[in-house]
């Protein structure tokens, strides 16, 4: 690879997915406010979030390709974020509970010596079965999942919560959709075998 390959984001999920890929990379941790602008749809969040925290550190790295991604868990208008504590967890998995859930990953490849920002959405839509108290705290005790939105580690015990997965790439849910990545890479002429 010509320039060098920066993941912007400090998720340890982000790092493992890409380190699949075999390419070389580094990590940059990307400073951005992830608050929700009045009026603005999840996706669009998203979409807006994974190209910021991008270009959050395109000034460190002016000659890289920089990855940035964001993902938002919605329902009925809802956005259910990492819940952080065994509380929220709880109750977010309640929420969820028969529910499907679209779990919306945008995905950014900033070529910084360009200016160029390739920007896509992958949804992948997520049905919970139905849930109770006792399964739910059973989980949590077993997997406490306070930093993945919706409360459940589809890649561990929390597949066990699920009914039914939706979707064009099956990392997506984890939080990189790398199927789209090596689209976006293969543009930029990275070779990926």
């Amino acid at each position: 690879m010509s320039q060098a390959l920066i993941l912007a984001s400090t998720s340890p999920y982000r790092r493992e997915l890409l380190g699949r890929l075999g390419l070389p990379f580094a990590v940059a941790s990307p400073l951005t406010d992830e608050s929700r602008w009045p009026g603005e749809t999840p996706e669009a969040m998203a979409l807006r979030l994974s190209e910021a925290k991008a270009r959050a550190v395109a000034n460190a790295h002016p000659d890289a390709l920089i990855i940035g991604s964001d993902q938002v868990a919605t329902v009925d208008g809802l956005i259910y974020g990492k819940p952080g504590c065994h509380e929220r967890a709880v109750e977010q998995l309640r929420a969820l509970s028969g529910k499907t859930v679209n779990f919306f990953s945008g995905l950014c490849l900033y070529n910084a010596r360009t200016g160029l920002a390739e920007v896509c959405g992958v949804p992948t839509l997520v049905t919970f079965r139905d849930l109770s108290d006792e399964e739910i705290e059973s989980y949590l005790c077993r997997e406490p999942a306070f930093d993945c939105a919706g409360s459940a580690r589809a890649e561990g015990l929390g597949i066990a919560l699920l009914c039914r997965i939706v979707g064009d790439d099956p990392n997506a849910l984890i939080g990189l959709p790398l199927i789209a990545l090596c689209a976006l890479l293969r543009r930029q002429g990275v070779a990926i075998p």
